[in-house]
């Protein structure tokens, strides 16, 4: 009995240690916009495909997963002779087993662009929200773009302002106390909030306003046509354009009328070539 019991003790132990080891994955995170081919080749040398491996498109963002998977699929059997496939799931899918054995074991998983809050509906709290960790956590890259982007989150930017005039902007036209909406992403990068389309579209001040709310977490905005390529705590930076990324606000407070105010924050721009750190 006592063998059984000091067995057990030692099995949750090592569950336990399992699960809280670092994914042994990349995540390759682009800001939108066009995506050239020299972009999709540094995807796929992060992935490291060998001839066996096979990549996974979720289109389940997109109004038009048919159409979004095609493009994304086309670009790539450009560069690689991997098999590709899509699988538009729904929530009534997201228990299909054979779908589900093939994004646990996919070299590559793609999440195309459209409306993260769509894709979230369906992944969310199902099987396949578990399979494309596992996928991360054996090794896989994990790429998305536009919304693909966002989802990475834990926390993530739906895009939609809760104060004034709610109707959807590109960017926030205000810095207000408890403007901005968060959900729940699929958690492969905590305390980091992901933001895309970042220079193009002026969010800049929907980055500050998750910052204020969320002063804990680092928060990245990541241009068109860019991406960071996230390896543990290092990010590399590639593409055509910049990314930002603010973190640690000083004196963070809110005045009487609900106007966010700071006195300083960590800040950093940087282009292609070039890496950082998170905390």
């Amino acid at each position: 009995m006592k063998y059984s019991f000091l067995s057990a003790l030692f099995f949750l132990s090592f569950l336990s240690v399992a699960h809280a080891q670092s994914p042994l994955g990349k995540l390759f995170i682009i800001g939108g916009g066009s995506r050239s081919d020299e972009l999709m080749t540094k995807l796929v040398e992060t992935a490291d495909l060998k001839n066996k491996d096979y990549v996974v498109v979720l289109p389940m963002a997109s109004e038009v997963p048919q159409e979004s998977s095609e493009g994304v699929s086309k670009q790539l059997a450009k560069l690689v002779s991997n098999k590709i496939l899509a699988f538009n799931f729904s929530r009534s899918l997201t228990g299909n087993k054979k779908w589900l054995d093939s994004v646990r074991n996919a070299r590559l998983i793609y999440i195309p662009g459209g409306d993260q809050d769509r894709f979230m509906d369906v992944v969310r709290n199902t099987p396949l929200y578990e399979a494309i960790h596992t996928a991360y956590r054996k090794g896989s890259t994990i790429a998305g773009t536009s919304a693909g982007a966002a989802v990475m989150s834990k926390v993530m930017i739906t895009g939609q302002q809760l104060a004034g005039d709610t109707s959807y902007k590109e960017t926030f036209d205000k810095l207000w106390d408890k403007n901005i909406e968060f959900k729940e992403g699929l958690g492969l990068l905590d305390s980091v909030i992901i933001d895309q389309h970042f220079l193009k579209r002026s969010r800049h001040n929907r980055l500050i306003s998750a910052l204020a709310a969320k002063p804990h977490y680092t928060c990245i905005g990541i241009d068109e046509s860019t991406a960071i390529i996230v390896r543990g705590k290092d990010i590399e930076v590639t593409g055509e354009s910049q990314v930002i990324s603010i973190s640690d606000p000083k004196d963070l407070r809110v005045n009487a009328k609900g106007l966010i105010q700071m006195r300083d924050l960590r800040f950093g721009l940087y282009a292609g070539g070039e890496h950082f750190r998170l905390p």
